[in-house]
């Protein structure tokens, strides 16, 4: 049995829990078995070279602490490339990553994920980064929008709240500008273009979820799971992290999406804990993604009723803070990238941005390319391959 919403163009089903309830059983089955597999195979591999390089027992311990290290220790991930703090608010800052001399007709205006992980993403190393692409398409008024860590004081912290700290960026940068969105930041920015349509020269958004019931994967098979409960686990949560949603309680959701992703990537460095650069690698990431910041609760809270459950944004009936939401207004030129092996946003949920706008057809650009969900923004290929080509189409 189906739930069918309808709205803007665009028609998404969403499983019911009985449903959902068997896919994720099933999901959770082949997890283990991936898990169980990769397990195994990793044990062989480690003992054959262990037995190849004649490692004693005081070597294999020294494998272990080197593991047990690498694994453990974190960092706080930082920006790569030079910047400057211009306007903060509670709850964002905005950085400048202009260079001297930055003479670009119009300016740019990213806006990172906001997922429990730190905003730098888009700029994660000097080797990938989303914003050292744009730079280099000669998009050198190129300005980022920083999600700060909710604290008691910006528990409370609204939709309105982040739509207007948007806005306020937009006012200081100057108007129009080039939005460009990944994963909650699309949503947010096709938002902003939708009641702003005139501060947005064109809408650039990759791995972000419009059509929220759209296609299948594992988080909305949860989130068709949790339906009949009407949010109260969700509140649950976010009462038990004192009124923020703990960014360790986020990470640690993704993480259950798919299990065996996180298993096979620590097993993994067990076997290349010889090789300095794979192990550079694994804590470059492993600092990003484990280093987790809240998010207000009442944005999350927001976000649950109003998009993962009611999907407000693609039926046409979104309102925020009084003001009607209508994707139709947004006229400008709209770029979509969708991951084809994003298991966070299938495809279907980014793409339906094409039919939910109001902008010629001649006018769009929607591509699936061969990423999963981070890969999509930040992995080396579709930053050469994709990203690169969009940003100087827009130069």
């Amino acid at each position: 049995m189906t739930k069918t919403i309808s709205g803007g163009g665009a028609t998404a089903t969403l499983d019911m829990p009985v449903t959902a309830a068997a896919a994720l059983a099933m999901r959770m089955a082949t997890s283990w078995l991936e898990i169980t597999t990769h397990t195994a195979a990793t044990a062989t591999r480690y003992w054959s070279d262990a037995l190849a390089r004649r490692a004693t027992p005081a070597d294999v311990l020294d494998d272990i602490g080197a593991w047990v290290g690498a694994v453990a220790g974190r960092r706080e991930p930082t920006w790569s490339l030079p910047n400057t703090v211009i306007a903060s608010s509670p709850v964002t800052r905005l950085r400048d990553f202009s260079p001297a001399g930055a003479s670009a007709p119009v300016p740019m205006l990213i806006l990172p994920p906001q997922a429990g992980h730190h905003s730098c993403i888009v700029d994660y190393s000097e080797r990938q980064s989303q914003v050292g692409v744009a730079l280099a398409a000669g998009l050198d008024r190129l300005f980022v929008m920083e999600w700060l860590e909710a604290m008691q004081e910006t528990a409370s912290a609204s939709i309105g709240d982040y739509v207007g700290s948007v806005r306020d960026a937009i006012a200081q940068i100057g108007q129009p500008v080039h939005l460009v969105g990944d994963c909650q930041g699309g949503w947010l920015a096709s938002i902003v273009a939708a009641l702003d349509p005139d501060s947005v020269a064109s809408l650039t958004v990759g791995a972000a979820p419009l059509d929220f019931h759209a296609g299948a994967g594992p988080l909305l098979e949860n989130i068709a799971l949790g339906a009949p409960y009407r949010g109260a686990p969700y509140r649950a949560i976010v009462s038990a992290g004192g009124g923020v949603l703990r960014g360790e309680v986020m990470v640690n959701g993704f993480i259950a999406l798919a299990p065996e992703d996180e298993l096979k990537k620590q097993l993994d460095l067990l076997l290349g804990l010889r090789d300095p650069d794979y192990v550079r690698r694994y804590a470059e990431f492993e600092d990003w993604f484990k280093w987790t910041q809240d998010i207000a609760g009442a944005f999350y809270l927001w976000i649950v009723e109003h998009l993962f459950e009611g999907n407000e944004l693609a039926a046409g009936t979104l309102v925020v803070e009084g003001e009607p939401v209508d994707l139709r207004r947004i006229t400008c030129p709209v770029n979509v990238l969708a991951g084809a092996r994003d298991h966070i946003t299938p495809p279907e949920q980014a793409l339906a941005l094409a039919d939910l706008v109001g902008t010629p057809r001649e006018s769009i650009t929607a591509k699936v390319i061969d990423a999963g969900h981070l890969g999509l923004f930040m992995g080396r290929t579709p930053l050469r391959e994709h990203w690169a080509p969009l940003f100087a189409s827009l130069s």
